[in-house]
């Protein structure tokens, strides 16, 4: 048997400079998430896509203080809860903090050293140590979420991600967060989506690297990696690979279906367009009723009420949680989940294990906790009003290798290769609904090796 940096070498052609960036992924698994992480999760969702009643941009008056691609690694945290990258930052480059690759907001934010409330453990941001650090504005921008807020001031820096960097990327640079809002090794958010939805005002890392020609190709890739359910699960787990400027077929095989987007005023959202349950089609919503927020920083899905109500109820012996777990069902243990959802032509499965999260205490642990969550709350919500009422998160991602495209504006889906632990073979779903006819689909070949050394571990856990 071939050992396994060899194969890896084998499979994957030779690095250059005009090439892609395959940056690996972190997994923070550890401790497994409890369901009061999932929901917090939930609430964290539901004030971002404006459900939650939690204000998400606003600003308040604080006094400071004193044509490549690349493929990168991240981390996976907290069994798939959530996954991490790295950035260099600053002059001379010697901060690398770990951020989480968001593509539903589009912000870049480090806790500084300046935060008096920051957790102990949370590596900060030294500005004082920068010779690029250049403050922007004198009053403080608050970000708010489900789970809390921060709070900061946009400056600007030199930041790098693999071989790609801008001198001035816009970023807040952090003085004040919410208990609990940030833990651990990772230091802030890299969101991935677009200025039109930015709290700061500053173009995100990946559309500025489009602008200044730096990318071979106009879109970044993600494979996450699954440990749900593995055994000896350490603290922070191989997540995958994040691809910026290309894709990596060995992580996929067939075409990636791309599905356009109706433009860059919202986060990368489609129109949902088919889900079947247990092999039967539901009566959902569909089209552009039913908006969807493809979201890497959110860890489940979450619907609209009345959606998610008839999704569970094709699930025998399924109930809604109850008034300590709002909009969150509950099915028995013994039952295996089936959910396929399609977008554009193809019906891509979701692994039984990513929509199930555990059992319930005590008396209740004959009934299991489900991935997916009722994201309004019963909102009224005004139909086709623009705004997504579903977010897709990593319980979907996982199952898929996602690509996001910038011109023409898309985002498409493949199946996952057997070298990424394969996935399920995508289904003919229904004729493409009105607003999300798919482009044509085309394979795209490898364009970089992956860094073999930081990816063996990852790669590994697949053999």
């Amino acid at each position: 048997m071939v050992s396994l940096p060899l194969a890896i070498l084998l499979i994957l052609p030779a690095f250059s400079l005009a090439d892609p960036t395959h940056i690996p992924l972190t997994r923070r698994a550890g401790n497994w998430a409890t369901h009061t992480n999932h929901l917090a999760a939930a609430d964290f969702a539901r004030a971002r896509y404006g459900f939650g009643g939690a204000a998400l941009n606003t600003t308040k008056r604080m006094q400071r203080r004193g044509g490549s691609a690349q493929g990168l690694p991240f981390v996976n945290q907290e069994g798939d809860s959530s996954y991490f990258g790295t950035v260099t930052i600053g002059t001379p480059c010697m901060q690398g903090p770990n951020i989480f690759l968001d593509t539903g907001s589009s912000d870049l934010w480090l806790a500084d050293s300046a935060c008096n409330n920051c957790d102990r453990s949370t590596p900060v941001y030294k500005p004082d140590t920068s010779t690029s650090f250049v403050q922007k504005s004198q009053v403080a921008t608050q970000i708010s979420y489900g789970s809390g807020m921060v709070a900061g001031f946009v400056s600007s820096e030199s930041v790098s991600m693999g071989n790609f960097s801008l001198t001035n990327q816009g970023f807040l640079s952090v003085e004040q967060t919410s208990e609990g809002l940030l833990s651990g090794s990772v230091s802030g958010i890299m969101g991935l989506a677009f200025v039109a939805i930015s709290s700061t005002q500053t173009t995100p890392f990946w559309q500025g690297l489009i602008s200044a020609s730096q990318l071979e190709e106009p879109l970044m890739a993600f494979w996450l990696t699954r440990f749900r359910g593995g055994n000896n699960v350490q603290e922070e787990e191989p997540g995958g690979a994040f691809t910026l400027g290309g894709t990596n077929s060995s992580l996929f095989q067939g075409d990636i279906e791309f599905i356009n987007m109706a433009g860059p005023s919202t986060p990368h959202v489609l129109a949902a367009g088919w889900i079947t349950v247990q092999g039967k089609t539901v009566n959902v919503a569909t089209g552009d009723a039913a908006l969807a927020a493809i979201d890497t920083g959110t860890t489940l899905i979450g619907g609209p009420t009345a959606d998610v109500d008839a999704i569970w109820a094709a699930i025998p012996g399924s109930s809604k949680v109850g008034p300590t777990m709002p909009g969150y069902f509950q099915f028995p243990c013994t039952t295996t989940i089936s959910i396929s959802i399609a977008f554009g032509g193809k019906l891509w499965p979701i692994d039984p294990a990513d929509m199930n999260l555990g059992p319930g205490q005590g008396t209740a642990r004959s009934m299991c906790l489900g991935g997916l969550f009722d994201l309004t709350l019963g909102s009224n919500i005004e139909a086709n009003s623009g705004n997504p009422t579903w977010v897709v998160g990593d319980t979907f991602l996982k199952n898929v290798y996602s690509v996001f495209r910038q011109n023409p504006l898309s985002v498409g889906f493949a199946q996952l290769s057997d070298l990424a632990g394969g996935s399920g073979a995508p289904g003919a779903g229904p004729s493409v609904p009105s607003g999300a006819k798919p482009a044509s689909a085309t394979s795209t070949s490898a364009l970089v090796s992956l860094l073999v050394v930081a990816l063996s571990t990852a790669f590994a856990q697949l053999f």
